[in-house]
């Protein structure tokens, strides 16, 4: 094949791809960047609301120390029954002992599979962003706003919080 043959035989497989296919290109490469801003948009809104319910348990844990609430051994209960116990303390945030928060704010879920060997010898759980309402998007449907699970560990807090919580 020549170097004529060539660029002849290139010019032709390029038109016989169509004029859609930069069309379909340009679309799909459109249908990316938009998907990836509608990520980030829902990251940063996560983000926010992470931010704001820290804010809210960091005021809860100021009035919790000035009232004198008295933080528990916190522990994991396992999905088929029996439980763990952590280093942590703090206080349970579901009547279910499922969630909790420690003296230092942080959010933790309580439930997961044990075997004998974290039974006996205990577990550390790993804390996640505080949410605003705790159990959404959970089967049981046992959905609890953040405010009103830290109003049952300390009724009336909210008014004596040193700041407005909005």
């Amino acid at each position: 094949m020549t170097a004529d043959d060539a660029a002849r035989f290139e010019n032709e497989s390029s038109s016989a791809s169509g004029p859609g296919d930069f069309e379909d290109s340009d679309w799909a490469a459109s249908r990316r960047r938009a998907a990836a801003q509608r990520a980030r948009m829902l990251q940063e809104r996560q983000d926010a609301e992470h931010a704001r319910a820290a804010r809210i348990v960091g005021l809860f844990l100021r009035v919790a120390r000035d009232e004198g609430l008295e933080a528990v051994p916190l522990r994991v209960r396992g999905y088929s029954g029996g439980s763990a116990r952590t280093p942590l303390r703090g206080w349970y945030l579901r009547a279910d002992e499922t969630v909790g928060i420690d003296t230092e704010g942080r959010f933790y879920i309580l439930s997961m599979p044990l075997s004998l060997g974290p039974r006996l010898s205990g577990v550390r759980p790993e804390g996640q962003p505080v949410p605003m309402t705790i159990g959404e998007g959970g089967r049981d449907g046992d959905v609890v706003p953040l405010r009103f699970a830290l109003d049952r560990l300390l009724p009336g807090w909210e008014e004596h919080s040193p700041e407005p919580l909005v």
